[in-house]
């Protein structure tokens, strides 16, 4: 018996529809870790700092910062991505845990009494983008993708932020 060749028409057909499938599902998505374990504190604390970043540039932007709105926004698009793997927060939160005591050390915290400016902001993104590389131990493959593509688009707003408003 003869082994049976595809055509080259049915190769492509065949090649277009995997392709095809592949580009629309995307990679799959991590499901989302238990309320309370060290992925979803991390999480927490991953958004408790976008929310201050976007507080910073917010700040910059009333001040007459137009230049800073793309940057923003990509903030804004990378809280809305975390919170998108975070667990409903359970009914009755623990009153022995502060927010202040989840951030870990080393983590951006601008001061509020500090005034924002750029420099202060373009630390603030350095510092970030630093701590990225440790909070990739001990997460799953979808939340460790995650945080390092965050941690790379900060580190690129380190060096693209602009000299001056």
């Amino acid at each position: 018996m003869r082994p049976r060749h595809l055509s080259r028409r049915a190769l492509l057909a065949g090649g277009a529809a995997a392709l095809t499938a592949c580009s629309t599902s995307g990679p799959p998505r991590p499901s989302a870790p238990a309320p309370d374990s060290a992925e979803t504190r991390l999480l927490r604390q991953l958004i408790a700092e976008k929310e201050r970043t976007i507080a910073l540039y917010s700040a910059l932007i009333a001040d007459g910062g137009d230049k800073l709105v793309p940057f923003r926004q990509r903030h804004q698009a990378h809280l809305a991505e975390l919170r998108e793997h975070v667990p409903p927060a359970p009914a009755s939160p623990s009153p022995s845990r502060s927010p202040q005591s989840s951030q870990p050390s080393g983590s951006p915290s601008p001061s509020a009494t500090e005034k924002p400016s750029l420099s202060r902001l373009r630390d603030a993104e350095r510092a970030a983008a630093e701590l990225r590389t440790r909070q990739l131990a001990g997460v799953s493959p979808g939340i460790a993708q995650l945080i390092a593509s965050i941690g790379a688009c900060e580190a690129a707003h380190a060096l693209a932020l602009p000299r001056s408003l």
